[in-house]
């Protein structure tokens, strides 16, 4: 059984980590112009470039556009959801790069089974918390 570890976060951090979640939760869907009309162009986000285009004009019926007023606030921006910043790891020694208060580790999806149960246990005795760990055996 593994502890949950979590961050050394000041009051401030905190707070601005809800907004965060607030704001994430109230962001519109942002859908390419005419997603519905045409299966072919899928629903990923382009930016309308058309001279006519009435959602470049953001015309009141047409979708929202990305705009930097939906973005969250810069302190924790880039922070995952439980307030650690996130580190890639390939291989053991990586780990002890890691601050344990701040960081967490996340293992490459390049990593073996084997080797990734290693990462896990070190992890464990580090006090680091993984973010992807491999699902429990039966």
């Amino acid at each position: 059984m593994t502890s949950i570890h979590k961050p050394k976060l000041g009051r401030n951090e905190k707070r601005l980590l809800k907004k965060k979640l607030a704001l994430a939760r109230a962001r519109p869907l942002f859908r390419r112009q005419e997603w519905f009309r045409y299966v072919k162009l899928g629903d990923s986000w382009r930016k309308p470039r058309g001279k006519h285009s009435k959602q470049r004009e953001q015309q009141a019926r047409r979708g929202p556009i990305v705009d930097a007023g939906f973005r969250g606030p810069v302190a924790v921006r880039g922070l995952h959801p439980s307030g650690f910043k996130e580190k890639l790891v390939f291989n053991l020694n990586d780990l002890s790069n890691l601050d344990s208060g701040r960081e967490a580790a996340r293992i490459s999806s390049k990593v073996g089974a084997r080797k990734k149960e290693l990462i896990e246990e070190k992890a464990e005795e580090l006090g680091i918390r993984v973010l992807n760990p491999a699902g429990e055996k039966e």
